[in-house]
């Protein structure tokens, strides 16, 4: 299985540090966001891994290069001013994964999980499979709910997306390449009941401001990782 990592982003709430340094270059844990998804995507048997960017995309394009000194082989995805917004992003990464199911996650989160449970059980055509985590304090609502397996609008037992999920690349075969959000796409699937939805094992942080990025370096500096 090949990934992308969605690193268009400009970080607007993590300002004024986003000036100067792309979302998914921010430190956790003495290191980029970015290191963290690589590395374990490298773990997880994922060794083909593109990059979408668009606001200081040349600092991201110099710090992964080709992937060679992570192991791995990194394509990028350059788009323009202001991005194309998830599903538009993918749509124009879409030849990279050859028809095949895909993994995506957003770059401007941390993940301490294994990333092989992306893997298992891809899903089938015209599918995906959505990764849901207990609601953090700042989104209370949640986002779906799971019911046998399906993500679900309705319910009382909503969590929150992760950004992570495993795409059928028939999901988005034939739509045109613009700006376009993800929602839509993934409401409609739900509609044809062809959203799966699981709990990650493991913890996630969404580090979109500046007191969530902090939460995540703590915890990540506690755990001394090494990858």
């Amino acid at each position: 299985m090949r990934a992308m990592i969605l690193c268009a982003g400009r970080g607007e709430r993590l300002r004024p540090v986003t000036d100067t340094t792309p979302k998914p270059m921010v430190m956790v844990g003495g290191k980029p966001l970015l290191y963290w998804h690589v590395m374990r995507l490298k773990r997880a048997g994922i060794n083909e891994i593109i990059v979408n960017s668009a606001w200081l995309h040349e600092q991201i394009e110099s710090y992964l290069g080709d992937g060679q000194s992570f192991g791995v082989r990194i394509a990028h995805s350059v788009e323009g001013p202001g991005g194309l917004e998830t599903a538009g992003g993918i749509i124009k990464a879409l030849p990279f994964f050859g028809g095949k199911p895909f993994l995506v996650v957003n770059g401007d989160t941390y993940m301490d999980a294994d990333y092989a449970q992306f893997m298992d059980s891809p899903p089938a055509e015209g599918m995906a499979r959505i990764f849901l985590a207990t609601n953090p304090p700042h989104h209370p609502q949640g986002d779906y709910a799971i019911r046998d397996g399906r993500a679900c609008i309705a319910g009382s037992n909503k969590m929150t997306f992760t950004g992570a999920a495993v795409y059928s690349a028939s999901v988005f075969s034939g739509m045109e390449i613009k700006r376009l959000p993800l929602r839509p796409i993934l409401d409609r699937l739900i509609s044809e009941d062809c959203l799966l939805a699981r709990q990650i094992d493991g913890r996630w942080f969404d580090c979109g401001t500046i007191e969530r990025l902090n939460e995540a370096d703590n915890y990540a500096l506690q755990k001394e990782e090494k990858l």
